[in-house]
């Protein structure tokens, strides 16, 4: 398909898409947040959007890898298993968050239709599953910071598809406001306390914007910057982290620990972390070996 028709077909897809969005926004159109029915189950755009997002990434990250001598069979192993540690990691970080909760009803931690999921868990759920398969699996084509740099520089997309998941589920907003980019949020999706306010912040939408400039700055990194394996990990740490701890200053659903919002907490840890490793790599990690033709 030649690329003038490509580009208009995005254009008009871009020009729906916003219409769409701002129908949403302004209450002119509303979502109903599952796509379809199969038998007795229900299937959620949330998930549709997800597994969107880790294709996409996967299919790109993986023509990376293959380029750079990476076994296609190898890294689809490890996604697999990334998947897995990610869940497990994601729910394991919401139920350590809302102990409370769950302390009454173990059976619900492993209820996860019910939502309760953490980015931050899936992320260092995902990079343990990770670590595990680079050692055990036999004749592995990469080494542990070979593959979560590709992860890093393609996981900033994928969340940034991610997000819209949470715009089907009239989730992850923010605190009143009257901004012309507010958004409507039906009666029952508001918070305890806030039932009497319509619009709120879409802090979904700007989560999903600060992970698309992230996308741009750890991808062109990764292509032009790198010197060393693990610095694009360690810088995924540092922008990301930076963008979530604003991002989270405005949202009603944070999880806490204690009076502490948890992802701002784990965002200052992992930034910190990610300086630290950052300036190791750069010292002291295996340098990049360019492919040849």
């Amino acid at each position: 398909m030649k690329k003038w028709i490509v580009a208009i077909i995005a254009i008009v897809a871009l020009v729906l898409l916003f219409f769409f969005v701002k129908g949403v926004f302004d209450n002119s159109i509303q979502l109903n947040p599952v796509a379809f029915k199969i038998g007795p189950f229900y299937i959620h755009w949330y998930g549709i959007v997800i597994a969107a997002g880790i294709i996409l990434c996967y299919i790109i990250g993986s023509r990376i890898g293959v380029k750079q001598g990476m076994n296609e069979e190898h890294m689809a192993e490890a996604i697999i298993v990334c998947i897995f540690f990610g869940i497990a990691g994601a729910r394991l970080y919401y139920v350590f968050s809302q102990w409370d909760l769950y302390k009454n009803n173990l059976l619900e931690i492993f209820m996860t239709w019910h939502g309760g999921l953490a980015i931050y868990g899936g992320v260092l759920g995902a990079l343990l599953g990770g670590a595990l398969y680079t050692r055990f699996r036999k004749n592995c084509s990469f080494t542990l910071f070979q593959g979560t740099d590709i992860a890093a520089a393609m996981l900033p997309l994928g969340q940034a598809i991610g997000r819209w998941g949470n715009f089907f589920n009239y989730e992850a907003y923010g605190s009143p406001t009257d901004l012309p980019w507010k958004m409507f949020i039906p009666f029952p999706y508001r918070m305890p306390g806030y039932e009497g306010f319509e619009y709120f912040h879409p802090t979904f939408l700007y989560e999903s914007a600060w992970d698309i400039l992230t996308f741009c700055v750890l991808f062109f990194f990764y292509a032009k910057k790198r010197k060393n394996h693990g610095e694009t990990t360690a810088l995924y740490f540092i922008v990301y982290s930076l963008g979530r701890i604003f991002v989270e200053s405005l949202r009603l659903d944070s999880l806490y620990w204690g009076e502490w919002r948890a992802a701002q907490v784990t965002g200052v840890i992992l930034m910190a972390v990610g300086i630290l490793l950052f300036v190791y790599f750069r010292k002291k990690g295996k340098p990049i070996v360019k492919q040849t033709a």
